[in-house]
């Protein structure tokens, strides 16, 4: 298997067979090394050479630059081979760097061929003398060529999943199972993520995870990020990085680390676009892309829709305790109903190069989302008061969001050094509610209504982001980073109860003492400095430490009491440290030890702060902690990479001690209702291991697959509670390419049962294949998916076990589903090199899950 870093991709995809076939995997050693970075240094452009063939060695140099025959701009990363002057066989070669220039050192003296190409430029070969010195060659043009769509053939590919030094790399456009899908269904698939048949999102074992999309935060996962993730075409995604460990240029945000999900977006010339349909059996979705980018101008555009029905049954039991831990029934109930949504996702990019070494961006996007759902249930209570009735409840939930970003980017001749000043505006509004009637009995005539309630409540998040960077190396293997960042955020939950005041006046009327208004500030001004040098040419570090100060004030409208109003500031030192080592040995090219240390923070959104109680079922409610403090955790890792015949090999052990963690408890009052709510309760410890492989048996067939094994202690002191345990997860890919553009692709996916604080949840699978044809010659693909499709539903049991009460549920959720797609893919296009991008990066606080502004545990 082959891992590049983009620079050797593009390389990768333009060279020629022998080339695309010997080129060295990302992290191997360079041959080489130019002005455009060292090792260590992510993003540095310098690529290795080639592995080629053997060949007399001298003391010749050649020495030359290409650039673009229109615009007479260097063509960056241009591949560079030296040819015999008969025959095809390389016998040296490299890429240019971000200025066009190239450099072949070692050199025998004599008569040979120089080879240039790249994508959407005509190769040109010229014959070149070499002597015993430096020989320069003269300025080469190449001609700009363009093509049709599904008529450009490449020798090489980007696999399904890659390893770099600080993260790992799903490529979602390479996996045909993920068509007609959502981001749900990619986030499965990528290497130590965990998302549950709910949709709630972890990372090696923890949900303390920041989920950005382009590099940025968005209002689209303000409220939930389960609910986020349906909403985003898999059609749309490009690719899912997975960093464990971020440097002190991200936000102190996320102790689990970032996933950041990357939409398609391209550099290529001229007009070009697509669009998808497709139909299925739990959802369907259409989707459709337009870009234009002709010179100093550049559009990307895309708009999707979808909807989804989703059938659900859940049973629970509760059992009370005495104090001499016998338990006596107190609580049945049986439910089912059924939610169908729908929503939209459109997004509008726009960068501009006014002159050279400058570059603004403007991008905007935004959601609409809807869901509803009718559910009845059951309930027989025995303890404390027995009473049986049934409830017919009404479910809505709505929210929109838009975000606003804009960036200058200045950079210079001298490669690396850069300066950003960077603007975000996001907005998201979202409406929760319900409706409620109770009869007395099994049964939902309305001579038996005897009660009647309804809520609602709206929500804002308003976020504010302003941000500088600068870069500066002081050689080829040292680079400084610093900046500054203000996030201020505006926080806001209006909540209204109407209920009956009696069994003999059922009209609902308003209720003052379980309505309120609750408003919350929060600014976080922060400034980091990273340092990144080589030690010697095995080993490299990466010093770096942020500062964050935070100031919070949240208050009620209708003050209870003198603790209702929240008042924080409190200023955090997040130092991290990393360490990497490569032998560089040429037997096992590519090989890194990577060893890594940071301090990170965790602040609550408001997912976990708002008060307001969701009561739509009147014996298990849930809401929020206003009074909420902040995590710290310090995380450890040592991570191993190599890469043996084409197969990589990733091996990581990882430790995380989490102090004052953010736990959901559970507790049963004086009237027998469940509460679940949040708390700081004490510590949370997880040690891990980590296995990643991928290979590729035969040219045509990929394999990769994931293990990930922990053990979870938790524990309160202030309780008395505590838990541990073994949990794993794993999950193989695995897609086969036939002739005449048919292709297969399977995944499955295995979870164990979950440790929580008070109890745990059973174990659940996922599986999917899927079939394409391409169509159109290369412009179209069909596909077919189908999903889970030996059961209809999964049980996401879960027990909790208190001093107070036994609890099991039984949820059933149907997961099984088939969907056919269709997406087709036009314009006429010229490739033109990459640029260096700025964006923002807020990840600095702890994410929920569920739409319904409470997580699931």
């Amino acid at each position: 298997m082959k891992t590049v870093t983009l620079p050797l991709l593009l390389t990768s995809l333009l060279a020629t067979p022998v080339l695309a076939q010997t080129t060295p995997p990302a992290g191997a050693p360079p041959v080489q090394r130019g002005a455009a970075g060292g090792p260590g240094q992510p993003g540095a452009a310098t690529p290795a050479k080639p592995i080629l063939p053997t060949a007399a060695k001298g003391t010749g140099r050649l020495e030359g630059t290409v650039l673009d025959a229109a615009t007479k701009k260097p063509v960056e990363f241009a591949t560079i081979t030296l040819l015999p002057l008969s025959g095809t066989t390389p016998l040296d070669g490299g890429v240019c760097d971000e200025r066009g220039r190239f450099k072949l050192q070692g050199l025998a003296a004599g008569e040979f061929r120089l080879q240039i190409s790249f994508i959407g430029y005509a190769t040109q070969t010229r014959n070149v003398t070499i002597t015993s010195g430096l020989t320069t060659v003269p300025t080469i043009s190449l001609e700009g060529t363009a093509q049709k769509l599904g008529e450009v053939t490449v020798t090489g590919e980007r696999d399904v999943i890659e390893t770099k030094p600080d993260r790992i790399v799903y490529n979602a456009e390479k996996d045909l199972t993920n068509t007609g899908g959502t981001a749900a269904d990619v986030l499965r698939k990528v290497p130590l993520v965990n998302v549950d048949p709910d949709g709630n999102v972890e990372l090696r074992g923890t949900s303390n995870v920041r989920v950005l999309i382009n590099n940025k935060p968005s209002g689209i996962v303000a409220s939930s990020v389960a609910d986020a993730m349906k909403q985003i075409p898999a059609d749309q995604i490009k690719s899912v990085e997975v960093i464990t460990t971020p440097s002190a240029k991200y936000d102190a945000e996320g102790t689990g680390g970032i996933i950041n999900i990357t939409l398609k977006k391209n550099n290529l010339e001229g007009v070009n676009g697509s669009v998808g349909l497709a139909a299925g059996t739990r959802s369907s979705n259409g989707n459709a892309s337009l870009n234009y980018r002709k010179g100093k101008v550049g559009l990307t555009s895309s708009v999707s829709g979808f909807m989804f029905y989703s059938p659900n049954r859940n049973d629970l039991t509760r059992y009370l305790k005495d104090g001499s831990g016998q338990e006596r029934l107190s609580l049945e109930q049986q439910g089912d109903g059924n939610t169908i949504g729908g929503g939209g996702f459109g997004r509008l990019g726009l960068d501009y190069d006014p002159a050279q070494y400058h570059n603004l961006t403007l991008n905007v996007q935004g959601n609409l989302f809807r869901n509803s759902g009718e559910y009845d249930q059951y309930n027989n209570v025995l303890l404390p008061i027995p009473s049986e009735f049934t409830r017919n409840t009404d479910r809505r939930f709505r929210t929109q969001s838009y975000d606003m970003s804009g960036s200058y980017t200045r950079t210079f001749e001298q490669k690396r050094r850069e300066w950003s000043v960077l603007a975000q505006h996001t907005r998201n509004r979202n409406v929760q509610a319900y409706h409620l009637d109770q009869f007395a009995g099994n049964t939902t005539e309305n001579l038996a209504k005897n009660y009647r309630e309804e809520s609602d409540n709206l929500a804002r998040n308003l976020e504010t982001t302003l941000q500088t960077d600068y870069a500066h190396p002081f050689s080829e293997t040292a680079l400084l980073e610093t900046g500054a960042k203000a996030i201020l955020r505006r926080v806001s939950s209006d909540y209204d109860v109407f209920n009956s005041p009696s069994a003999s006046q059922l009209d609902p009327v308003y209720n003052p003492d379980r309505s309120n208004l609750f408003d919350y500030n929060q600014d976080v001004l922060s400034g980091y400095g990273t340092y990144g040098f080589s030690a010697s040419k095995k080993v490299s570090f990466k010093l770096g430490a942020r500062v964050e100060n935070t100031r919070i004030n949240g208050n009620f409208q209708q003050q209870q009491s003198e603790n209702s109003a929240v008042k924080q500031n409190y200023t955090n030192w997040l130092p991290n440290l990393s360490l990497s080592y490569q032998p560089q040995n040429p037997k096992k090219p590519g090989q890194t030890l990577r060893i890594a240390y940071s301090k990170r923070i965790q602040r609550p959104q408001i997912f976990y702060l708002n008060p307001f109680i969701n009561s739509s079922d009147t014996l298990n409610i849930s809401y929020g902690n206003p009074q909420l403090e902040p995590e710290l955790t310090n995380s450890y890792e040592i991570n191993y990479t190599t890469f043996i015949r084409g197969s990589v090999l990733n091996m990581s052990a990882y430790a995380r001690r989490t102090g004052n963690a953010i736990e959901s408890y559970r507790f049963v009052d004086a009237d027998g209702v469940n509460n679940q709510t949040f708390r700081n309760i004490g510590r949370n410890a997880t040690y891990g291991i980590s296995l990643f492989g991928s290979v590729k048996p035969v040219p045509k067939w990929d394999v990769s697959g994931n293990v990930n094994v922990y053990y979870v202690s938790l524990k309160s002191a202030s309780l008395g509670l505590n838990n541990s345990g073994v949990m794993y997860n794993l999950n193989l890919n695995s897609g086969y390419k036939f002739e005449k553009g048919l292709s297969v692709q399977f995944f499955g996916g295995l979870n164990s049962p979950r440790v929580q604080l008070q109890g745990r949840q059973a174990a659940w699978t996922f599986y999917s294949m899927g079939l394409r044809k391409n169509l159109l010659k290369d412009k179209a693909d069909l596909t077919l998916n189908a999903d889970n499709f030996l059961s209809a539903t999964r049980n996401l049991r879960s027990i909790l076990d208190t001093d107070q009460f036994r609890q099991e549920s039984n949820n059933y959720i149907y997961l099984r589903g088939v969907r056919l797609a269709f997406n087709y893919r036009f314009g006429k296009v010229t490739q033109q090199a990459p640029k260096r991008r700025r964006s923002i990066q807020n990840d600095d606080v702890k994410q929920g899950g569920d739409g319904n502004g409470q997580g699931q545990q």
